[in-house]
């Protein structure tokens, strides 16, 4: 009777240490967002364990281009039926090529008119955030309306991608009509990690073009030690007049020290602070949560 009053004690013990742990993160983050003129949303999957935690995590954030983490996974999963393939040659045709947005693919090939592999277009999509590319993809698909059924399909529920990032641009309150919360974005990170939705080759790939991502290395990364592996996919908006920035978002996979994995989700919406302050708050999240979870 005693053994097992001591292992019932120690249980307890645990589990209330493991809560109060939790609240000292809950408590954190709290204090990274207080003060600031933003409406933040957090939300953390732990991959291995299935431990969650968030805050505000099922109110509507503006997904700006965190969707083409959406988009690319709608793509692959066409390849993985043999209705395209990654080697398949795409005719960018100089009418895709919109001038006033962001697309290092017109910068490398200003004219068009060029036939490039659909991995290629993919990469610039999702490693460089390419906003002609991905419209490119949405029309290869058939629009936007394909890319929200498939991920439904999937058993994500609180989401809407309606608007192309041409659409987007031409009025400010368009952005909004492309939303999801924080549970549903870790949820589907975990689908694509863990319930093997893309074939092992389309997953590699999708893997290694968000571990190459170059936009917002200021955010989910931008505290975590130069060896922690993160494959993130970015989401900014521009600022109105009157200085309010309606998304910069990360969301994205963190690669624990001890081999397990942890989804992670931050939206910072219409702030009125600069974009160093939204960006350095998603950092100060990742560094609590990355740390937290290393020795969870």
């Amino acid at each position: 009777m005693n053994h097992k009053f001591v292992l019932l004690f120690l249980f307890q013990f645990i589990f209330l240490v493991a809560i109060a742990q939790k609240e000292q993160l809950r408590q954190d983050i709290q204090t990274v967002i207080s003060g600031k003129k933003a409406d933040v949303g957090v939300a953390v999957l732990s991959l291995a364990d299935r431990d969650t935690f968030s805050i505000n995590g099922k109110k509507h954030y503006p997904m700006q281009s965190v969707y083409k983490f959406h988009l690319a996974l709608a793509v692959l999963a066409q390849v993985d039926k043999g209705k395209l393939k990654l080697e398949e040659p795409i005719l960018v045709k100089k009418t895709d090529l919109l001038p006033n947005t962001w697309s290092p693919l017109r910068e490398k090939y200003p004219d068009g008119e060029v036939k490039l592999p659909l991995s290629e277009i993919l990469t610039y999509t999702v490693s460089q955030s390419d906003n002609n590319g991905c419209d490119i993809l949405f029309r290869l698909l058939g629009g936007t309306k394909k890319v929200h059924q498939y991920i439904k399909k999937l058993g994500i529920k609180d989401i809407a991608i309606a608007a192309t990032e041409e659409e987007m641009h031409q009025a400010w309150d368009v952005q909004f009509t492309n939303w999801t919360t924080p549970l549903e974005a870790v949820y589907l990170l975990d689908k694509f990690f863990s319930n093997h939705i893309l074939s092992k080759t389309s997953y590699d790939f999708l893997w290694k073009i968000m571990v190459e991502t170059s936009t917002g290395m200021k955010r989910i990364k931008g505290l975590l030690p130069e060896t922690a592996v993160v494959a993130h996919k970015t989401g900014t908006s521009g600022t109105n007049k009157e200085g309010i920035s309606s998304a910069t978002n990360d969301l994205g996979i963190i690669r624990l020290p001890n081999g397990k994995h942890i989804a992670l989700m931050v939206f910072v919406c219409n702030s009125a602070e600069n974009n160093e302050t939204n960006e350095r708050i998603i950092a100060e999240v990742g560094k609590l949560v990355y740390e937290y979870y290393s020795r969870k």
